[in-house]
């Protein structure tokens, strides 16, 4: 349950653009503002290319940021060096995206959890680490004896779960979770979730977990933010976005998502989104979405739409948003 009273991550104004040749920013976020509750899960949802992964992972100063500032407990995260650094390093972990190419395959199941454990001294002596890995291998659900084995002879969902015992295994209290079921078999997807919810509860732990696919992050997340073009158009409760969605591009998003029974699947009206995403490279003035919105008026394509208070813990960038309750 997260703590009303403590923000444990909070984002001002956080801006991260890339060089992409001459006289090209590619604005992967853009003047970005939210916070992370200590104990929370904040969603984090959007098209691919919206933004959310570049996001997270400057969040945690894994890139540099172009402008804004980031602050943990207190602290600015990208100014942090040393000890304060080194401590920063242990709190915070990423769970990544693919977990074929974010393991060593030179290196046995052992190594690859213990390296966190060897760097912040942890443990005294080798039988102490070799015990903590196994007891992080069964804390996620694999057997002891894995550590002798390489991830290649592993599935992807066995191999995320080698990716959750690496992040544990230095005890943080904030992870960012980087779509880390995106790559996995629809059937596996639901237990790494579960699992996720496990040790949240177990640990205390705080998540930031980016997805795509919007009933996962309904399940897991207290709040949802949702990213459109490195830009935030909505952001709630999980309860509020699903019953009464305010932005146009959260409606259609989560009009996409299939009901498992037919009759009402074939009854409910789908918000189909015209045109193609535009490059982040060249985005459009005025609202990120005003050419592929329905209800775009005039001051939509000339006036950027900032993030307003709607209600209690809701916030919508868009013009029409009252108009659009009528």
């Amino acid at each position: 349950m997260a703590n009303k009273d403590t923000k444990l991550l909070e984002v001002y104004g956080l801006k991260k653009y890339f060089e992409i040749g001459k006289q090209k920013t590619l604005k992967a976020v853009d003047d970005v503002s939210f916070y992370i509750r200590k104990g929370e899960t904040l969603g984090v949802v959007g098209e691919s290319g919206c933004g959310k992964t570049t996001c997270g992972r400057t969040c945690i100063a894994l890139y540099e940021k172009t402008g804004g500032q980031v602050m943990y407990r207190g602290e600015d995260v990208h100014l942090m060096k040393g000890e304060k650094r080194r401590k920063f390093t242990k709190q915070v972990q990423i769970i990544f995206q693919d977990p074929y190419a974010s393991l060593d395959p030179k290196m046995k199941v052992q190594e690859i959890i213990a390296e966190g454990i060897r760097s912040h001294e942890m443990a005294e002596t080798e039988d102490e680490i070799r015990k903590r890995v196994e007891d992080l291998l069964v804390t996620v659900g694999l057997d002891a004896s894995y550590g002798n084995r390489f991830v290649h002879e592993f599935s992807g969902g066995q191999r995320q779960r080698i990716g959750i015992a690496r992040a544990l295994a230095v005890e943080p209290e904030f992870i960012v979770c980087d779509e880390p079921i995106s790559a996995l078999d629809v059937s596996i997807q639901a237990q790494i979730v579960n699992l996720l919810e496990r040790l949240q509860k177990k640990r205390g732990l705080t998540y930031m977990f980016i997805a795509h696919d919007l009933s996962m992050v309904k399940h897991i997340s207290d709040r949802v933010m949702v990213m459109y073009l490195g830009k935030i158009m909505e952001i709630t409760t999980s309860e509020n976005l699903y019953l009464k969605p305010e932005h146009p591009y959260t409606q259609a998003l989560l009009s996409a998502i299939p009901i498992p029974d037919p009759h009402v699947e074939e009854k409910k009206v789908r918000i189909r989104m015209e045109g193609e995403v535009p490059s982040p490279v060249n985005p459009p003035a005025g609202c990120r979405f005003q050419n592929r919105c329905p209800y775009a008026i005039e001051k939509c394509q000339i006036e950027e739409p900032v993030l307003k208070k709607v209600e209690d813990e809701h916030f919508v960038a868009c013009h029409r948003c009252k108009d659009l309750k009528k």
